[in-house]
């Protein structure tokens, strides 16, 4: 079984002076992944970046509050992590082993950071990885647009990390049970 993982979607990222891109399909397809993982009976883990005490992510900063576009239903796990990669020091492996999920879908933000650190080391962790094209973004840089940054990271990490999807296309298989 496959579960949903959602990095980083919280107010400070979306909300932002300089929104991500594509932010509105960003957010309506982590939505529409979210449902269909509901129906499977996947189960949904959301990560939440916190900085250091004082920073403006620090902890109990309502940036770091998950975007209230989001469509919770109440049932997701919701984590605090505070390194790119949403596995170092977060237990994110030992839950997604004991909720049964053998593989990860990933979506979020940032692309350059959390998305890419989270890809590799799940497959490291044996994790089959699933990255989805269309539901991960970040903001332009001085060197390269969201979008160079986006399409470079789906190239390079579909193959050798990951699965690489786009979210109308994929579909949880159903829990066993």
């Amino acid at each position: 079984m496959f579960a949903l993982l959602i990095l980083d979607v919280q107010v400070g990222l979306v909300h932002a002076a300089d929104p991500p891109w594509r932010c509105a399909q960003l957010l309506a397809n982590i939505n529409a992944l979210m449902e269909k993982a509901r129906r499977a009976g996947a189960p949904i883990f959301l990560a939440r970046h916190i900085g250091p005490e004082g920073s403006p992510i620090g902890p109990g900063s309502p940036l770091t509050e998950l975007a209230p576009e989001l469509r919770l239903a109440g049932g997701e796990q919701v984590f605090e992590k505070r390194r790119p990669n949403a596995f170092a020091m977060t237990g994110l492996a030992e839950r997604l082993r004991a909720a049964g999920a053998s593989g990860v879908v990933i979506t979020g933000m940032k692309t350059e950071y959390c998305v890419d650190s989270s890809c590799r080391a799940a497959r490291d962790l044996g994790f089959a990885a699933v990255l989805v094209a269309d539901a991960h973004s970040c903001t332009d840089t001085p060197q390269l647009t969201a979008a160079q940054i986006v399409a470079h990271h789906n190239a390079t990490l579909a193959g050798p990390f990951c699965q690489l999807v786009e979210a109308r296309d994929w579909e949880f298989a159903a829990a066993p049970g």
